[in-house]
């Protein structure tokens, strides 16, 4: 299936059926092999990926490392974080998404062996491997942020939505606090790789539309700031959304990198190209720093030239093979290519090392490549969204185009996160999309 397929399906309403029929006819035959494959990480990747390859071999020994009993659907975050969605949307059972015949440790990786191919969890246990796979997410760094702790969520004005689906609610009860009192708001984001780069747009835009709604427009100071000196990494996209921001009165304050906070002052510092500057405020919105588990770079598989101080796994941006490494594989978050930090860009990359994983088994080279392929349904209003599609050149790719005009903000595109995504996503998770 592909994506103009999977939209279609989408949008028709019928996405969690329409994505599951008839897989098997295109899939080639199941290959026999004994080999031991390790996956770090049941999130959006590895559970995926886990699904795909326990259909597409026969007799492998396919064990998934994750301590996480619940899996979280992240792209509903936003929306919990809006009051639109309780945080029982975004939660269910791990165990209800892996396959039958996958070993699944409930522990966390320590270290990983490239040269003796072996991986040992926190709990002392030790693995080989023929193939591993790198899907762990990333790390949300707080502590980065001075003065910050999560239990500060949800009082004073602080709100931080990536957390998780409690602390994204308390985020929505910060925020409708601040709406019902006005003031100033100030959204950030990181100066690092962070996934779902939309996030923060998004809370900005939804609050600011919620706010109008009632009736709270001239109570509300509405600032979007940023390391940045662009809104958005493609371009295109960057000047739509700093055309919306100036017609809805939201500022922008660039180049500045969120520091510290002080809570009972609510005063946030920010680091400048002029050194530090402090502004006051009523509501934060707190994206703190992301980078790779340690154990990534304590491993030896990161990046030495690039990316250095967030530690993302070395891979080709096509294959998504370890360059040093040729028997490991990142995905998903963690993978240190340009683009991919999105159950999106999750959903094009999963096929990709199915195809190079089982073509190695079978001592030969895959076939498949990612393009760099990330979506982004950008909310602009409650009940609104643009469908942004791009890749690795910042290239706008539309799955429909002539229909979903990505740069228009649409009902469609609306309807495709707050209801049709989820389907699609779970499909996803079966190996089915």
């Amino acid at each position: 299936m592909d994506r103009r397929q999977f939209l279609a399906a989408a949008l028709a309403g019928g996405a969690a059926t329409a994505l599951v029929p008839a897989r098997g006819n295109a899939r080639a035959a199941p290959v026999t092999t004994t080999a031991r494959i390790v996956i770090i990480g049941a999130g959006a990747a590895g559970t995926a990926l886990a699904n795909r390859l326990m259909e597409r071999l026969d007799g492998a020994q396919i064990t998934l490392i994750d301590p996480r009993r619940e899996h979280l659907y992240q792209p509903g975050l936003s929306l919990v974080a809006a009051g639109l969605k309780p945080a029982s949307y975004v939660v269910s059972d791990t165990a209800r998404w892996l396959p039958e015949g996958v070993t699944w440790l409930q522990d966390y990786v320590a270290a990983v062996d490239p040269e003796t191919r072996k991986v040992t969890t926190a709990g002392g246990t030790v693995l080989d491997y023929d193939r591993l796979v790198v899907a762990p997410g990333l790390i949300l760094d707080h502590d980065a942020i001075e003065g910050f702790s999560l239990d500060m969520v949800g009082e004073n004005g602080i709100g931080a939505l990536y957390a998780g689906p409690d602390y994204a609610a308390r985020t929505w009860a910060a925020a409708s606090r601040f709406i019902e009192t006005g003031g100033t708001a100030l959204f950030t984001r990181p100066a690092t790789e962070m996934k779902c780069a939309g996030a923060p747009l998004k809370h900005a835009f939804l609050i600011d539309d919620i706010a109008r709604r009632a009736g709270q427009e001239g109570a509300v100071n509405m600032v979007y700031t940023a390391p940045q000196a662009t809104l958005f990494g493609v371009p295109i996209v960057s000047e739509k959304v700093r055309m919306l921001f100036e017609d809805r009165g939201i500022d922008t304050m660039m180049k500045r990198t969120l520091t510290a906070i002080d809570a009972g002052a609510k005063r946030a510092t920010f680091a400048t190209e002029a050194g530090a500057e402090e502004i006051d405020y009523d509501y934060i919105h707190v994206i703190p720093p992301q980078r790779a588990p340690d154990f990534v770079r304590q491993s030896g598989l990161s990046w030495a030239d690039k990316w250095t101080d967030q530690g993302w796994v070395e891979a080709d941006m096509a294959t998504l093979r370890h360059l040093r490494y040729p028997d490991i594989f990142a995905l998903g978050d963690v993978a240190g290519v340009p683009k991919g930090k999105t159950a999106a860009s999750v959903k094009w990359q999963v096929p990709v090392v199915e195809d190079h994983l089982v073509a190695s088994l079978e001592g030969r080279d895959g076939t498949k490549a990612y393009d760099g392929y990330t979506s982004c349904p950008l909310i602009t209003r409650v009940g609104s969204a643009m469908l942004v599609e791009f890749d690795y050149h910042n290239n706008l790719v539309p799955s429909f185009p002539g229909v979903i005009a990505p740069l228009e903000e649409l009902w469609i595109s609306w309807l495709m996160k707050e209801v049709a995504l989820k389907a699609t996503y779970n499909a996803m998770l079966r190996g089915k999309a």
